[in-house]
């Protein structure tokens, strides 16, 4: 992998308490890259995400973008500038929308770049009805959350974090609170956003979508990544015996 990767754990552990979640840590991401972080519940998925996202401090080790440490533990002053100013480029979608519910959802998608940017409402507006057309709501851009399905939920989190702009995209889980169809939808504008060279980083269990599109998956467990290979490799040909019991459950 030539170049700077946009974003990267470098050795990242965490604790909460007594409690190790995360074991030195390391995972570069690349521009373009889907990266597919995989694995049983509890191995500390989410957690990674977490503090790539600065939602989380790493006990040990640190977060860095395009080459400037943005999270450590000590948290100095340089690293908080450093987090200040690239915090908008990292967008994260999170397992249950998270959408404000009194606003609709034009306001949902609108409220950070004005607050956050400073954008002229106007260039807000016109970026979030671009948006709309892309995930296929446009006729929702006055709905309240409550009156939309949970897949349109979804999607309106993905254009409210694509709004900012983002370098990288973070996904928790993104469609497992969703029924079949309703993850078919969430699904189809992931993987148009692949294809269209979005940087991303998905914690997923949709192993389909980790096979087909993304370009590195990641296998988790016990808080360390286990094995990693391109997308299909890993699950053509999982070379740990964690990894294989852990695939065992997908088959047919």
């Amino acid at each position: 992998m030539a170049g700077t990767p946009i974003i990267v754990a470098e050795s990242v552990s965490k604790k909460f308490g007594d409690h190790q979640v995360l074991t030195r840590v390391s995972l570069p991401v690349m521009e373009r890259d889907v990266v597919c972080i995989v694995g049983p519940s509890g191995s500390g998925k989410t957690t990674l995400l977490r503090c790539l996202a600065l939602l989380e401090t790493p006990s040990e080790g640190r977060i860095v973008m395009q080459g400037a440490a943005i999270s450590t533990p000590a948290q100095e002053k340089p690293v908080k500038a450093a987090a200040r100013a690239v915090r908008s480029d990292i967008g994260m979608v999170f397992q249950h929308f998270n959408l404000w519910p009194h606003m609709t959802v034009l306001e949902n998608l609108i409220e950070a770049p004005v607050r956050v940017k400073k954008l002229p409402k106007a260039e807000a507006v016109a970026i979030a009805e671009r948006l709309l057309v892309k995930v296929d709501l446009s006729d929702k851009r006055d709905a309240y959350p409550a009156r939309l399905s949970g897949g349109q939920q979804q999607r309106v989190a993905i254009a409210r974090a694509l709004a900012m702009s983002p370098k990288v995209l973070l996904f928790d889980e993104a469609t497992s609170a969703l029924d079949p169809e309703l993850r078919r939808e969430v699904l189809l504008v992931m993987r148009q956003l692949a294809q269209e060279g979005m940087t991303m980083l998905v914690v997923t269990h949709e192993m389909n979508f980790a096979r087909h599109v993304g370009t590195r998956t990641v296998f988790m467990d016990r808080g360390e990544i286990v094995e990693e290979a391109p997308g299909a490799a890993f699950f053509d040909a999982p070379k740990t015996e964690r990894a294989q019991r852990f695939l065992q459950q997908f088959e047919e």
